[in-house]
Parts: C-alpha cells; structure tokens; sequence
C-alpha cells in the first residue's frame, strides 16, 4: 500500500514540471488527495459489508468536497494514477484505470457522457478535450471528435516514432507537434479545397 502511494508522488514528480517536492505535492495537489482518499475508501467498499461501504460513500462524497473530483469507491484505480488540473472530474462505479494514467479537467468515465462503456481504451492511447468517446480506441492511437475518431494514422505513427520511449506527453502533444485538433482542422480545409476544385470542374463540364 505504501509503495503504491510513493509511486502516485513519484508520477506527479516526473509528469508535472511544476512540482517542486514532495512536500509541496503531498499538501497542494488536490488530485493526490482526490487518489489517496479513493484509495481509503475502495478498501472499505470491497469489503461488501453494508455499514463500511456506506462509509466509503461518505469518503467519496468528502473527497468531493475538497477537491472536486468525484471517484465512486467502486472504481478501481491503478498505480501511478495522476489527475492534474482535475476539477469536474467524474469517475463512475464500473471505471477501471490502468497504471500510470494522466487524466485532466472535466473528463467523465463511466458516465453518460464523455467515455461510455464497456470498451477498453489501450495503452497509450490519447482522448482530445470535448471527445466523446463510444467505442474502443486502440492502444498508441489519438481519438478526438464527436463521436470520437481515430486522427490520420500518419500523424498518430509519427506521435509514436517522437515519443521517445515512455517519455511523458503532457496533453497528448510531444514538443515540436501540433495539437491533433489541429491537424484535423487542416485536414478539413484541404477536402474543403478538393471538393470546391472538383465542383467547379462540373460546373465547367455543364456550360
């Protein structure tokens, strides 16, 4: 238990070049907080004993208060787990969270909203802001839209070839790319281009 929390400091550390220590993380970052009383309060909901789960409701419901970030004491929650900026963040009953995962601002899991389940999002895997995501998404791919879509595979294999091993992305966007929304946006305004060259090629053949 212990060493899981040494490493939810440690992901903070090397993901977050504003930590400073470790004191600093452990008395400032409400998602910390928000992780560790998740952490308290999923060992007294698995017990399934009535009057403990009730109380893991009220940790739930107490970590809320504090940080705004609601985690249901029934989700489960892997090591190295770092919700940064996490204010609005909901993480519903049936949610599981593999290990070293970064979740920002405003995202809902196990909602009815957001992500929707069941379907596994793969290791590596990037969800842009605003996305909605309704089906599985494949491990190291970049999903953004409503509903959600795989972006070029040509940008998501050169995110892959810059990631330059297990180094952190912070929002899903290694220095020197652009942002994948981005791209998308100029990806419509070349097919805009194309579609407007092809129909004044018909207008041309009519006259």
């Amino acid at each position: 238990m212990f060493a899981t929390l040494k490493e939810d400091i440690q992901a903070i550390l090397e993901r977050d070049p504003a930590a400073r220590s470790r004191f600093e993380i452990i008395t400032t970052y409400p998602g910390l907080h928000a992780v560790w009383l998740h952490r308290l309060a999923h060992v007294f909901w698995s017990t399934r004993f009535g009057p403990l789960q009730w109380f893991a409701r009220l940790l739930a419901m107490l970590a809320r208060w504090l940080t705004g970030i609601e985690i249901h004491p029934g989700a489960r929650l892997g090591r190295g787990v770092f919700i940064d900026h996490g204010m609005g963040v909901v993480i519903g009953e049936t949610t599981e969270i593999g290990d070293h995962c970064t979740i920002y601002q405003g995202v809902t899991l196990g909602g009815t909203s957001k992500v929707l389940g069941p379907f596994t999002v793969g290791e590596g895997a990037r969800i842009g802001s605003n996305a909605v995501v309704v089906k599985a998404v494949p491990a190291g791919a970049t999903v953004i839209g409503i509903p959600a879509r795989v972006v070029d595979e040509q940008y998501a294999d050169s995110m892959a070839r810059q990631a330059d091993g297990d180094r952190f992305a912070a929002y899903g966007v290694m220095p020197g790319q652009q942002d994948p929304v981005d791209v998308v946006l100029h990806q419509l305004v070349d097919e805009l281009k194309r579609l407007q060259e092809e129909l004044d090629q018909i207008k041309r053949a009519q006259r």
